[in-house]
């Protein structure tokens, strides 16, 4: 009898236990803390809501109050990170229709390739079978450029900057290109790329390429913040065509990309069709959509995909967009209009990186 009483105390605290750290990182990404540990949180949505059900049926096995209050606040936290989730499922409705295959494709490649990674050959299977019009890869230093070569050599723009601080880009195009440039959106040497491109039937349109800074121990996410929110804004200031891909370090679900989404009026292609999830490719358990696509209004796509591993802690992830605004406008939604506050929010972001940076223009 006193083991059986005490393996029903161990149980039901073990259920509080569980139940008390679900409801803690279900409230805290609450906050508008940029502390990177409250930050962190808003990644495994669907591993919580998960771990909530579990411990929602466990209680429901006990006696006394907590039969009753544990199921109950874990139902609350579960319902909570499923609405954060349920757009970038498949029960959602997309955002954009499939576009069928066109004359004015333009296919983009981009793949966080892991420094260490020494899978050179995987990455260049890649390329080689994608065969992107616009191949963005990150985290590449002097060895990986080396190794890049062979692929780059096909290609009539390429930007090539490594670094050996896991921010390192390599940018290549084979489209008519009368700009791209590297360029520093914040202050802590994590490099963007931008490019003005133009596609195989004459349509002119922009590209952006970014990979900030994740929410790590001594890294809170201020910085990663505006550096999207500037390019939130760099979409919202131009009519023109914008395409915006890279490992954002950040899940499409969180309140800064939605921001930078709607900021930007931007479209994302994985809503109603699935997460992509495409970090982290070696644990099947904690894999979080970090790697991004979006397109404005007046691009259509016509596929996405996560490509086959390549060595990395990342899948590469490939789109095929179709550049003519009559098939777009046939196909997207109008993003939702945004507001004075949001404009003000992205306003103030963009003004003291530019303070800090000196930019006079994006």
């Amino acid at each position: 009898m006193a083991l059986q009483f005490i393996l029903k105390i161990l149980a039901i605290l073990s259920v509080w236990g569980m139940a008390a750290v679900i409801a803690v990182v279900t409230i805290l990404p609450f906050s508008d803390s940029n502390i990177w540990w409250i930050r962190a949180m808003d990644f495994p949505r669907l591993q919580i809501a998960i771990l909530a059900g579990v411990v929602m049926l466990a209680g429901l096995f006990l006696s006394g109050p907590t039969r009753v209050f544990i199921p109950i606040l874990m139902l609350a936290a579960l319902c909570y990170q499923v609405v954060r989730i349920y757009p970038y499922t498949i029960l959602a409705t997309p955002e954009l229709q499939l576009a069928p295959e066109g004359t004015d494709q333009v296919r983009v490649l981009s793949a966080n390739v892991l420094m260490e990674n020494d899978r050179h050959d995987l990455v260049l299977d890649r390329i080689r079978q994608f065969d992107p019009d616009i191949l963005l890869l990150m985290e590449t230093d002097q060895t990986w450029l080396d190794a890049m070569e062979p692929a780059l050599a096909g290609y009539d723009t390429v930007i090539r900057h490594p670094q050996d601080n896991y921010y390192g880009m390599i940018f290549a195009t084979r489209l008519p290109a009368s700009d791209a440039r590297i360029i520093y959106l914040t202050e802590d040497d994590t490099p963007s790329l931008i490019a003005q491109l133009t596609s195989a039937e004459g349509r002119a349109f922009r590209f952006v390429g970014l990979h900030p800074r994740p929410p790590v121990p001594g890294e809170d996410t201020e910085k990663r913040d505006r550096q999207i929110y500037y390019a939130a804004k760099f979409a919202a200031s131009t009519d023109m065509p914008l395409v915006v891909t890279g490992d954002f370090n950040d899940v499409a679900w969180s309140d800064t990309s939605r921001s930078f989404k709607h900021v930007g009026q931007y479209l994302d292609p994985r809503i109603g069709r699935g997460m992509y999830s495409s970090f982290d490719a070696t644990r099947w358990w904690l894999r979080f959509p970090i790697d991004q696509l979006y397109v404005t209004e007046n691009v259509a796509v016509t596929s996405l995909q996560r490509l086959d591993p390549i060595g990395s802690d990342h899948f590469p992830m490939a789109a095929t967009l179709n550049m003519d605004a009559a098939v777009a406008k046939r196909l997207n939604s109008t993003p939702k209009p945004i507001t004075e506050d949001e404009k003000e929010l992205i306003n103030d972001a963009v003004a003291k990186m530019r303070d800090t940076l000196g930019h006079e223009e994006f």
